[in-house]
């Protein structure tokens, strides 16, 4: 399989000469939890609904659900507090053997070097700081991470979920970044930050090659999907960047908030990403499938941020939202709709969840969570619009009006979110 790189234009990926647009799926605890007949059975799931990036954490994952495989990388009395002294080879070898199923169903692995429970002084470590790696072993571990998993042409992300907030957080991401910048000098590398975060240290920013942020899983703060891209576009030098850990689908809301995000919230968090200028991919989450939830399995008492309880991974894989996220790689590429770059400043709808961009060839791109008349600053002569449903994927022909000095588009006829794409007739 070929080697993802960073496009000329840094917006973006290319696979072979070509755009790849990168669908991920958040699988942290995949080394952990989950056996060769459940991989299999997931990978062709997920191939068969166009996924084409995997999420996994190279270490047992904080708040991940606990299974039944035993294994582990290193040494553990209770699968929670390791002895970093002693590798256990059959967990690598496992790992190995997924990397190598996975990469022959067509996917590209993002592996995650060192989650913030593993690092002193993140907000991870501040709740449960038992299991802090010591700082003479980091840069070992991470070789070790580039030595068994160089093969497979992955992309490394250095950090997980992580802040930067104190000096110590930050040299230990260094030990990290740069143990790996020396083992696979050619590889793909970026973080991995916190909801709602945009810092990157400035002395990262020329060994990342993309940028992820995430929205996270907050119910009030749903408007970080699009904030977040336009922050980060506006501080760090242009890079690719994507929305690595939207809201999941049917995750509770975090800090033990009462309700679940539904498909359309997860389509809402994609949409306004992209739109904002994040359109080099995006990432989806189950909430049973990331952390791998089975049967009659102990809770894991390590509760991270507070969800609601998960659903039986063989429920989460078939979650509606998952196809929803297929759709959209399959139509930015069919309709050739990539890059995409932000033109909100066109809208005169005051509304920010509404979101526009601008396509190849002239078109607009705006999405819509709830249908209303558009109002565009510019006189969007000879235009035409179509409005595409995205829960039923059926497509309406809109008038589209010049008033004022402005164009007016009617109000789609959906009874939920839309995308509408404007385009000058030939």
């Amino acid at each position: 399989m070929g080697k993802l790189t960073i496009n000329k234009q840094q917006d973006g990926f290319e696979l072979d000469g070509r755009r790849f647009f990168y669908l991920g799926d958040t699988v942290w605890s995949a080394f952990t939890g989950i056996s060769p007949d459940e991989w299999d059975f997931y990978l062709k799931k997920r191939r068969q609904q166009g996924f084409n990036v995997l999420q996994i954490n190279t270490l047992p994952q904080w708040d991940r659900c606990l299974s039944d495989t035993g294994l582990y990388p290193f040494a553990t009395d209770d699968g929670h507090t390791f002895d970093f002294t002693k590798w256990n080879e059959a967990y690598y070898e496992n790992a190995r053997n997924m990397c190598r199923m996975a990469v022959s169903y067509g996917f590209q692995l993002a592996l995650v070097v060192l989650w913030l429970n593993y690092v002193p002084d993140t907000w991870g470590s501040r709740i449960i700081g038992k299991n802090i790696m010591p700082k003479a072993f980091v840069s070992e571990y991470a070789k070790r991470v580039a030595a068994e998993f160089d093969e497979f042409h992955p992309i490394y992300v250095i950090s997980g979920d992580t802040d930067f907030d104190s000096p110590e957080a930050v040299s230990y991401y260094e030990t990290a970044l740069s143990a790996i910048c020396s083992a696979s000098p050619d590889s793909l590398k970026t973080m991995h930050i916190r909801r709602g975060y945009d810092v990157i240290p400035e002395s990262f920013l020329d060994r990342l090659d993309f940028y992820m942020f995430q929205s996270g899983h907050n119910r009030d703060a749903q408007d970080m999907a699009y904030l977040l891209p336009e922050q980060m576009l506006a501080k760090y030098p242009k890079k690719p960047l994507i929305n690595a850990e939207p809201c999941y689908e049917q995750m509770g809301y975090s800090r033990h908030a009462y309700g679940r995000f539904q498909a359309e919230d997860i389509r809402k968090a994609a949409w306004t990403s992209l739109l904002s200028g994040a359109c080099a991919g995006v990432t989806y989450g189950a909430h049973g499938i990331w952390n791998w939830n089975k049967l009659h399995k102990p809770h894991n008492p390590v509760l991270g941020e507070g969800f609601d309880a998960p659903f039986l991974w063989q429920d989460a894989i078939q979650f509606p939202g998952a196809w929803d996220y297929g759709f959209i790689r399959h139509f930015l590429q069919s309709e050739n709709l990539l890059p995409l770059i932000p033109a909100n400043s066109l809208l005169a709808n005051e509304t920010a969840d509404i979101r526009m961009a601008q396509a190849p060839g002239g078109r607009y791109v705006i999405y819509l969570p709830r249908s209303t008349k558009v109002q565009i600053h510019t006189k969007l002569q000879g235009y035409t619009a179509r409005a595409l449903s995205l829960d039923q994927k059926r497509y309406a022909v809109l008038d589209c009006d010049i008033r004022n000095e402005q164009t007016e588009i009617e109000m789609h006829p959906f009874a939920n979110d839309a995308v509408l794409i404007l385009q000058k007739e030939a």
